[in-house]
């Protein structure tokens, strides 16, 4: 099925950051992704300065504010940490987009605007999600510049060394939300962009003798777009959905998954640059190898476990294939905002439920040692 706001894919998700000269030169560094354009003084920016990072198709922006009156940004910052501000959908068409989306419900934040300069015109309008987060709606087709207008190329010519993982794009992206919030966000997005319920995860689906957590996975109608919703549900102790809302103060963006097409190399490639994981017990790979044993030859994995449980990397197989993922740790200095690199294979549509028990050990360990386990 067509989704019927004309959606095309993800296009780029923006942070707001306190430096971000720092946080660009580690995502090169990190990730090892390209410098493409820069936006500050030097491009007729005053008020902030952002790098626009690319690597095949995933598009980064990291945003910084150049004066204390530029609140926006700082204000971000200091209320929330560093994260996500704003994620960006491309479009056919921005004013029919918008326009179907806030008659359907959607807050506006900035109606359809054109954007031009000597290299065409883009342009853009926004909805509010999440408290302070924003969902952009884009079309960039007569644009042939540096990213969008008001960015210039990059001055800085060096060679950072680092591996490349070969990051492919955005596979999906999480929010997290209050108490009794869930529902209420999945209608926001069914109704306003025409999305609709793919998976939910009731009382007892997502948890371990400690915490729990409810989730529902809302997706475009031809599956382009895929966002899981999380929200707390009552557990013996703090629950990470809890210690992010008490962190973030607020609900925002939890992770940001990247696709890639060999995780087994992406992974070994980001461990080197420096990218901290998650660690997963070495039991979770014993039941793993039993469970692939019992599956027919050709639904198994075909990936060497040898190599998946030296790389840490979870597996969940499903009727009809398999996904591979792994979590980073918190991207910034509090315990909030994570990437996850993700792989699906033959046609694997989840989010890996099988995986959740181990993960969510191997996060609760993470927050007992930060002293954020227990109530």
């Amino acid at each position: 099925m067509k989704n019927s706001i004309g959606i095309l894919g993800y296009d780029y998700v923006e942070f707001y950051v306190g430096s971000a000269k720092m946080t660009a030169y580690w995502f090169m560094r990190a990730f090892g992704m390209k410098l493409s354009g820069y936006s500050g003084p030097e491009s007729g920016t005053r008020d902030r300065v952002s790098y626009y990072l690319t690597q095949n198709n995933l598009k980064f922006v990291v945003t910084a504010p150049l004066k204390p009156e530029s609140y926006e940004i700082s204000g971000f910052v200091v209320q929330h940490g560093e994260g996500v501000k704003r994620w960006a959908l491309r479009v056919k068409d921005v004013d029919d987009a918008f326009l179907q989306a806030v008659s359907h419900g959607a807050i506006p934040v900035q109606t359809p605007t054109h954007i031009e300069d000597e290299s065409g015109y883009i342009t853009e309008a926004s909805i509010r999600i999440y408290d302070d987060t924003e969902l952009v709606l884009l079309n960039n087709d007569h644009y042939s510049g540096v990213f969008k207008p008001g960015y210039i190329a990059p001055h800085f010519s060096g060679n950072i060394q680092s591996d490349e993982p070969q990051l492919q794009k955005i596979d999906h992206i999480v929010g997290n939300v209050r108490t009794n919030e869930m529902n209420q966000w999945v209608n926001y997005f069914n109704n306003s962009l025409d999305f609709e319920t793919f998976i939910h995860f009731g009382p007892g689906d997502i948890s371990t003798k400690y915490s729990a957590l409810l989730s529902t996975v809302v997706h475009s109608k031809d599956n382009l777009i895929k966002n899981p919703i999380n929200e707390p549900y009552e557990g013996i102790k703090v629950s990470q959905i809890e210690e992010y809302i008490r962190e973030y103060k607020g609900s925002g963006i939890q992770h940001v998954a990247i696709a890639t097409d060999d995780i087994l190399s992406s992974i070994r490639a980001l461990r080197n640059n420096g990218v901290d994981f998650l660690e997963i017990p070495e039991s979770y790979y014993d039941q793993l190898e039993e469970r692939n044993a019992g599956y027919p030859k050709e639904n198994r994995i075909t990936e060497d476990l040898s190599q998946i449980r030296e790389s840490g990397i979870l597996c969940d197989i499903e009727s009809t294939g398999y996904l591979l993922q792994l979590f980073t740790k918190p991207f910034g200095d509090r315990p909030t905002f994570f990437f996850e690199i993700i792989q699906r294979k033959n046609g694997a549509e989840g989010f890996g439920q099988g995986n959740f028990q181990a993960l969510f050990e191997s996060i609760e360990g993470e927050q007992a040692k930060r002293g954020n386990l227990d109530r």
